[in-house]
């Protein structure tokens, strides 16, 4: 046996002269066109951002998610949410797939026995049978078994990639959901507030045409106005429903009332640094599914080459029969050793077609990560625009608002001291204080909106 393995490996070693690469691990290729300068200035279109230290897609979701409701309802979610427990199911596929190929070095072992009973001419029958144990081993000389493992390996890598992706997405949603309903209560609450005031104001009104200080026409505009602020109040709370209705189909129960703080206690990270490309690709999981996908395609050109050279089986069997030529009682031991070489030599051009499919496929998936990595470096630069339009606005609705507050102060004042301002006047103001209040909840929403988003982008979401 030791003899026919020397031999075996003596013809396998001598065919393969430069096949070291067979067995190299897989490296970023050096023609990757990687930008460095991924992420815009929002400020100076013209600018990138500078290499920051720090990126936001790093922080744990709890340390940007601190509201205590909120957080019960993420960890609801990533408990119960359908689509995480189907990425649980494909992670264990993988596995048994990982381990199907690690099981591959192995030798294969089988227990076949057999018996036969004979008769000449109707004579006495005569009885045989053997029971052996038969293996075969194949010897993994040009790294076909150890690359068809790694491949596994990187299936199962992107199926935890794919899962972090999963948790992030529905991380983010259960946020956004969350805060939609926290702006939607505040929407309801200003407009009810108005409504009230706008019910005084259709009093005041009808007292004001009775006595002779005004006109039908002024009336009738105050009360269409009336309603249509109490119109606007069932879409509110429709929308309100809906969103929770949204929220408890991502947390896996039946439709109910979501308990939630207020807009104005949403407390969120201010320290949004977005980080080097490079950490780009560590955090988000489309980025490393996409790395990974390069990776097995890498293998899978290994693979390819390794099927030109010669396949080396060892193979042998023992066992006990009393057919050894003649019938014999009790049974002898039989055992034999077999040593197979088998050298490709013409397969149609399957091989040849084989290695150009695997170097395309590698082509494809380089092709397919730069345009994840720009898809990824757009997604930031959206999301930090977003953030920083917002803040503006925020800044500038919060002083529209301040100013249209004193405004209708005044002109209230002015109507009950001074015959110059109208009580129409007076209407107008609280109508414009209305719009820009509610313009500047909206706002506030769409800030967090975006830094939800943004922290999607860098690869947020992680479970710790």
């Amino acid at each position: 046996m030791k003899k026919i393995i020397l031999i075996m490996c003596s013809i396998a070693l001598a065919s393969c002269s430069g096949t070291k690469g067979l067995f190299s691990d897989y490296e970023r290729p050096d023609s990757l066109n990687i930008p460095s300068e991924l992420f815009r200035d929002t400020l100076d279109a013209s600018k990138t951002l500078a290499s920051d230290t720090t990126n936001f897609g790093n922080t744990p979701w709890r340390q940007v998610f601190t509201d205590s409701k909120l957080q019960q309802l993420i960890e609801k979610a990533l408990a119960e949410n359908t689509d995480i427990k189907k990425a649980d199911i494909t992670i264990r596929q993988a596995e048994q797939g990982l381990k199907i190929s690690r099981l591959a070095f192995l030798p294969q072992v089988a227990l076949s026995p057999q018996g036969t009973i004979s008769s000449y001419d109707f004579g006495k029958a005569t009885k045989a049978y053997s029971i052996p144990i038969q293996a075969s081993w194949q010897v993994d000389i040009f790294g076909t078994m150890r690359n068809a493992k790694k491949q596994s390996e990187m299936s199962l890598y992107q199926t935890r990639a794919a899962k972090q992706a999963t948790q992030t997405a529905i991380i983010c949603a259960v946020a956004n959901l969350y805060y939609t309903l926290e702006m939607l209560d505040e929407q309801l609450a200003t407009t009810k507030a108005t409504a009230t005031i706008w019910d005084k104001n259709v009093e005041a009104m009808e007292a004001m045409w009775q006595a002779g200080w005004t006109n039908a026409a002024a009336v009738s505009q105050t009360k269409a106005n009336r309603i249509s602020i109490a119109t606007s109040i069932p879409t509110l709370e429709n929308n309100i429903r809906q969103v929770e209705n949204s929220l408890c189909e991502l947390i896996h129960e039946t439709s109910h009332a979501i308990p939630r703080g207020t807009l104005a206690e949403a407390s969120l990270p201010t320290n949004i640094g977005v980080g080097v490309p490079l950490q780009l690709l560590q955090n988000r999981p489309d980025v490393r599914a996409a790395e990974l996908q390069m990776a097995y395609a890498y293998y899978g050109v290994l693979g390819a080459r390794g099927a030109f050279y010669p396949q080396l089986t060892l193979s042998g069997s023992a066992g006990w029969t009393n057919n050894v030529g003649m019938i014999i009682n009790p049974a002898k031991i039989l055992a034999s050793a077999i040593g197979q070489l088998t050298q490709p030599l013409f397969a149609q051009g399957k091989l040849r077609a084989n290695l150009a499919i695997a170097k395309l496929q590698q082509e494809s998936a380089q092709l397919d990560f730069e345009q994840t990595l720009l898809k990824a470096g757009n997604e930031v630069n959206d999301a930090l625009l977003s953030y920083q339009t917002a803040q503006q606005r925020i800044g500038g609705l919060q002083q529209l608002v301040n100013e249209l507050q004193v405004s209708v102060e005044n002109t209230e004042y002015l109507f009950r001291t001074d015959n110059t301002v109208s009580y129409l006047e007076t209407l107008s103001a609280q109508q414009s204080l209305l719009q820009a209040k509610l313009n500047l909840t909206s706002s506030q929403f769409d800030k967090i909106q975006a830094l939800i988003s943004l922290y999607q982008a860098l690869g947020g979401g992680k479970v710790e």
